[in-house]
């Protein structure tokens, strides 16, 4: 991908200045929003990837979601080469677009040529080309929430109602869309308000979180057979479930949140028996926080969260591993970098498959620029540069 370089406008001579108010005073084009770039110094090892797509939310109703760039550098893996962040590209590449993404992000992936972005309140996913991020077409879709493919088909769950807490919330949904057509060709009924997915084999796994009838969570993983894409049962785990993603075990693994009371967060091993069904096996309590991220690389899960602690009366951030295949907490010091405790909202960890390097998204107050901080597979602390608000999910780009 090749971005041009903007100088920022306050760096233009003022008889420049002057000469571009002439020339936009006599035309009738739309004006054009460029993104921003910044040069950044780092020390990361050599990656495949050209780059890194990263998704900010922007805070609800405020009409700010932003996808911003990573580009690596060419040498990567010398000391002292350099790293270009643009930010809100899309916006650049699509003038013509009104109100540019919309009303918050909530998840982004690459399948194939196309590049796919959840926008959740404006109720749409837009699909680009990956390599320029030039939209092709959007699918509208009530409150849609989390994206997984398989075999030339995207899967989309949907809260299906309005944003709104309330005991009759309707049941969620799964839309089934054919990637070349890039229309709705099917759909399936699962449970309250689903939200991450997971596939292994031919099943789809969907955590069902019932998020909006608080206080009667949902407590399943709706298991769906994608040759009939029908739903074949539902798994009982625990309230209010959020992530959800599979490891090279055929394991399903799913955060819960709770209740917020009774019931704490944790993160769950669903395992097949020996039958092949998955089950409900592990109970990775402790201090995962609910699970905010979740990341599975080889045998390793990376994980976030964030719990309300109602007797410090303190939001409490955690970070961790588990290794996923003796299911059991990593004791590390990889995450003891001073930057890391200095974090205000840690939201997501991001890790590069090939280097193990990994980013940290800070969302500061949730209503201006968060953070992304870059860590080296050893946990020392490489950078960190401003993004749009609240940054929250990321996917690389080969």
């Amino acid at each position: 991908m090749e971005f041009k370089k903007f100088k920022k406008f306050k760096t233009l001579p003022i008889i420049s200045l002057a000469i571009i108010l002439a020339i936009s005073s006599c035309r009738t084009d739309d004006y054009y929003i460029l993104s921003e770039e910044t040069e950044i110094d780092t020390h990361s090892d050599t990656t495949r990837a050209k780059g890194m797509y990263l998704l900010c939310q922007g805070n609800m109703g405020s009409n700010k979601c932003q996808l911003d760039y990573l580009a690596f550098s060419s040498d990567s893996g010398k000391a002292g080469t350099t790293a270009h962040y643009f930010s809100n590209i899309y916006a650049e590449r699509n003038p013509d677009v009104v109100k540019e993404l919309g009303d918050v992000g909530n998840d982004i992936k690459i399948y194939g040529s196309k590049l796919w972005i959840v926008v959740n309140c404006s109720n749409k996913v837009e699909v680009c080309r990956a390599s320029d991020t030039r939209k092709l077409t959007q699918i509208d879709i009530p409150n849609c929430r989390y994206l997984a493919f398989h075999k030339g088909f995207a899967y989309v769950s949907t809260f299906v109602g309005p944003i709104k807490v309330s005991g009759d919330a309707p049941i969620g949904k799964v839309c089934k869309i054919d990637t070349l057509t890039m229309k709705i060709v099917d759909e399936v009924e699962v449970g309250y308000q689903p939200e991450e997915m997971a596939v292994i084999g031919d099943r789809l796994y969907v955590a069902n979180s019932g998020g909006y009838r608080v206080p009667n969570y949902d407590r399943t993983v709706s298991e769906i057979d994608l040759n009939t894409f029908r739903e074949l049962r539902k798994i009982d785990v625990a309230p209010n479930l959020y992530r959800c993603q599979s490891d090279k075990y055929g394991q399903l693994w799913v955060s819960s949140r709770g209740d917020y009371f009774g019931s704490a967060p944790a993160i769950h091993c669903l395992a097949p028996n020996s039958q092949g069904v998955l089950e409900p096996s592990a109970v990775i309590a402790g201090n995962s926080g609910g699970a905010s991220s979740m990341q599975i690389v080889g045998d390793t899960l990376y994980y976030t969260g964030s719990d309300f602690n109602f007797t410090t009366m303190r939001n409490e951030q955690t970070i961790g591993m588990i290794d996923v295949r003796t299911r059991q907490q990593i004791e590390t010091t990889l995450f003891r970098a001073p930057e890391i405790a200095k974090i205000e909202r840690l939201y997501s960890i991001i890790v590069n498959p090939e280097t193990k390097d990994f980013y940290l998204l800070d969302a500061k107050n949730y209503v201006s620029s968060g953070e992304l901080l870059h860590f080296l597979p050893d946990g020392t602390f490489d950078y960190k540069v401003w993004t749009g608000d609240i940054p929250c999910a990321a996917e690389f780009f080969y």
